[in-house]
């Protein structure tokens, strides 16, 4: 059996060894958290971001605010090739999340194990992203940025421990990985102090994108020069990254037949549910330790209130991650029978934003398991009461660790064969990176 996915240290780049090394010498006294130093405190990272787009803190002054944004066109670039490039260093960023050195700020993040909420890390890690990307391309010319950065594609977040434990300090480290035209991938870490020294907890990476200041089309962001050799790689997996993505879309089982491997799984699976009493195609017997799809969901409605909304007045995509998270992780509670420990998050779509006074659909379905592991799919979607449609809005997948072997899924239907092919692969992609992340880190 694998265990949780190990976070890539030995091959993290020299900011990340920077920020281990700079924090292993114990902690004596909580560091420095005003403004312009390092670290940022967690609270801070939302202020800084509706100070760097000009965005209110009042509910009723948003429409005033967004109007403003409209004179920050003419800062935009025409082309990439005006603005001046980047190193990797320039957005680098470390935030602090003090559980252990101020207690008042656990409760946030405690959940009923007493260990940290997953979901808040989620939300922590989103807003992080936005910050690091608007310090990348930071204006000089003025305090206001016209552009309107938002989260585009959750790419992975990969977990070498199965517990975050609320009393010891947090601290998240990051900086832009790669750039495209007008998108940006983020790379990163989070550390958790034990015995005075940071060990890693997680690594993550996020593709923004950057749009003009009324968030309605594209825009140019700042190139990216990589220095020396480490982060040439880096930049260079940012390359493989994208081709990845691409390659995984065009064979989404919504474009392509499954391939002839697949099909005979689905065969399989439909010939071991007959009944051999009836020889009939249509009555179906479920086998010894296993489950019909159709009887492993769990559905959750949430109304969009102003108080989760993003600086751009529009529902925070923390929140809906954290949300998804934590109704998939009740479903896989359920249908496991133990306490789930989330291994990995992977290929998180945010396909349209939501907006304030929704109606959100959750719906989480487990579609594939393999020994004790239950892999997640979380389908959301809003509802326009005015004419009645309903829209998708991100699709969720979510790998947890069960603590003992679970049931095995079945589908039933074409439809949920598709569900259950579409599970395996993100399943085997997360399993497959697992096994190459021990490899290289057992090399000499």
């Amino acid at each position: 059996m694998l265990a949780l996915r190990w976070c890539t240290v030995r091959k993290a780049p020299s900011l990340l060894a920077r920020a281990l090394t700079s924090m292993t010498n114990g902690f004596q006294s909580p560091p420095d958290m005003s403004e312009g130093h390092l670290p940022i405190h967690v609270n801070n990272v939302r202020s800084r971001l509706r100070a760097i787009v000009g965005a209110s803190t009042n509910w009723s002054d948003h429409v005033q605010a967004m109007h403003e944004r409209k004179d920050l066109h003419i800062l935009l670039a025409k082309q990439q090739e005006d603005l001046p490039p980047r190193k990797m260093n320039d957005s680098y960023i470390e935030v602090i999340l003090p559980l252990g050195s101020q207690p008042e700020l656990r409760e946030k993040y405690l959940n009923v194990h007493n260990s940290v909420r997953f979901g808040r890390i989620l939300e922590d890690l989103d807003s992080l992203g936005v910050l690091i990307c608007y310090t990348h391309t930071k204006y000089e010319a003025s305090q206001r940025s016209p552009l309107s950065i938002v989260t585009a594609l959750v790419d992975k977040i990969d977990l070498c421990k199965k517990v975050i434990y609320p009393d010891g300090d947090i601290k998240f480290t990051g900086n832009v990985s790669w750039v495209g035209k007008t998108s940006m991938e983020v790379k990163m870490h989070m550390l958790q102090l034990h015995d005075g020294t940071y060990s890693p907890v997680l690594d993550a990476t996020f593709v923004m994108v950057a749009r003009d200041p009324e968030n309605k089309r594209p825009a140019f962001v700042n190139p990216l020069i990589p220095e020396g050799q480490e982060e040439e790689e880096i930049f260079k997996k940012g390359e493989l990254n994208k081709i990845r993505r691409v390659d995984f879309s065009t064979a989404s089982l919504l474009k392509m037949a499954p391939t002839a491997e697949e099909r005979t799984v689905v065969h399989n699976i439909f010939l071991n549910t007959l009944d051999t009493r009836t020889v009939s195609f249509r009555s179906r017997v479920l086998p010894l330790n296993s489950i019909w799809m159709e009887d492993a969901k769990l559905k959750g409605l949430e109304i969009c209130h102003p108080q989760e909304r993003n600086i751009f007045n529009r529902i925070f995509g923390g929140f809906l991650m954290r949300k998804a998270f934590e109704l998939g992780w009740a479903t896989a509670c359920s249908y496991g029978g133990s306490r789930p420990y989330v291994v990995a998050v992977d290929d998180i779509m945010f396909q349209r934003p939501v907006e304030i006074g929704s109606l959100l659909l959750l719906s989480a379905q487990v579609c594939y398991t393999e020994k004790n592991y239950i892999q997640i799919r979380v389908h959301s979607e809003v509802y326009d009461s005015d004419t009645r449609e309903h829209k998708t809005t991100n699709v969720f997948h979510f790998t947890f660790m069960s603590e003992r072997e679970v049931p095995q899924i079945v589908p039933k239907t074409y439809g949920e064969s598709m569900l259950y092919l579409d599970g395996k692969r993100h399943f085997g992609a997360t399993m497959k990176e697992s096994r190459e992340v021990e490899k290289t880190t057992a090399a000499p």
